[in-house]
């Protein structure tokens, strides 16, 4: 999945996401914490969304969410893992447990 996660913990590094970024590289991602739910006004690009509740279980899978569009309210997560469109590609459910190090 993702071999480089940034993280996004404070008020301003949440509020700056990957806007005026072009892209993302294949093995990157960016994780939200705090977060339930996200935009993509601005963005560029179309990404893969993972919500987690605080034991990193998947409970929402959002694939090639677009640009100039607003995610559900993810009411049980906790965080928000973001990468590049198709890393994906149907290999994570609801349910799954991730592993961040």
């Amino acid at each position: 999945m993702a071999r480089e996660v940034a993280l996004a913990d404070t008020a301003a590094s949440r509020a700056q996401g990957l806007l005026g970024r072009d892209r993302m590289e294949a093995e990157e991602g960016l994780w939200i914490v705090p977060c339930p739910m996200i935009h993509t006004f601005f963005m560029r690009f179309p990404i893969d969304v993972l919500f987690l509740d605080r034991n990193l279980r998947v409970r929402r899978v959002i694939e090639d969410l677009k640009p100039w569009r607003l995610s559900p309210w993810v009411f049980t997560a906790h965080s928000v893992l973001e990468l590049p469109a198709g890393a994906l590609d149907g290999s994570v459910s609801e349910g799954d447990l991730l592993e961040i190090r």
